[in-house]
């Protein structure tokens, strides 16, 4: 397990590349983001209304993603240098884009 420090670090400079990712793709598919380096919530209006949830877990050291009435627990994978969600091997990239593109009904890769 990541110590907190290192933790912290690595979710904080995530977070803030997914965000600019997640602004630039809402720009384009007219979906809003908000929050912090603590929280990102990604806002759809339509086809239907919806709230993804973004944040970071840090006494157990995962992030999690909270979209499409499921819960997604990423952990740190120092092989792959990244967050990782165990049941289907992708990193947080992989898992939103897989929600987005399924909630926007088109492919989309963040």
């Amino acid at each position: 397990m990541l110590a907190e420090h290192d933790f912290q670090k690595k979710a904080d400079a995530l977070f803030e590349d997914l965000k600019k990712r997640l602004l630039n793709l809402g720009d384009e598919h007219e979906f809003d983001v908000e929050g912090e380096s603590g929280k990102l919530e990604v806002i759809f209006e339509e086809p239907e209304p919806a709230r993804f949830v973004i944040s970071p877990n840090s006494p157990i050291r995962e992030i999690w993603v909270s979209a499409l009435s499921t819960s997604f627990k990423l952990a740190w994978s120092e092989p792959r240098s990244a967050f990782i969600l165990e049941k289907t091997g992708e990193d947080l990239y992989g898992v939103m884009s897989r929600v987005i593109s399924q909630q926007l009904g088109t492919q989309v890769t963040v």
